[in-house]
């Protein structure tokens, strides 16, 4: 009885150590750390790489190929900085990190490029007066001048009396 207790419970450790090390194997995107994790275009972007000591290059849709340089004092991960493109569509990106000697990581969804707002506009997206507000602002000026006028004679009209 104990050599059939000790059987499966050698064949279950061993299963779950094979499991256990795949699963390490397949996680390897996790090493890929981007900060701040939403930027707007033409923000820096800065992406650390754990397992990466030799450095390589990074790549994704929103920014060009930059390179990865290894931290001093971190003998294990490599650094680099991007510029998001400006014409980068705002929403979700992935990475691509090249190591010298390691197999190509990526990391979905990595960071999230956010669209950008037009500061000092109270929200405005066109520039000068469109037709319409032309014809509003006239019609307004228009109504004040014969509101004045229509005041001014009938003061005057008054003071005859």
């Amino acid at each position: 009885m104990r050599t059939r207790a000790l059987a499966v419970s050698a064949t279950a450790i061993a299963a779950l150590g094979l499991t256990a090390s795949q699963a390490v194997a397949w996680d390897t995107s996790s090493n890929i750390v981007a900060m701040p994790s939403a930027i707007a275009r033409g923000g820096q972007l800065t992406v650390t790489v754990d397992g990466c000591p030799h450095g390589g290059s990074m790549t994704s849709r929103a920014f060009p190929r930059a390179d990865l340089s290894p931290i001093r004092n971190h003998s294990e991960t490599s650094k680099g900085t991007a510029t998001i493109n400006r014409s980068a569509s705002p929403g979700a990106y992935d990475i691509r990190v090249h190591c010298q000697g390691k197999p190509a990581l990526t990391k979905s969804a990595a960071f999230t490029v956010i669209g950008g707002v037009r500061g000092g506009l109270g929200g405005s997206s066109s520039d000068g007066a469109t037709p319409t507000d032309m014809a509003i602002g006239g019609t307004l000026v228009g109504l004040a001048l014969v509101g004045g006028g229509v005041f001014w004679m009938r003061r005057r009209a008054e003071s005859r009396i």
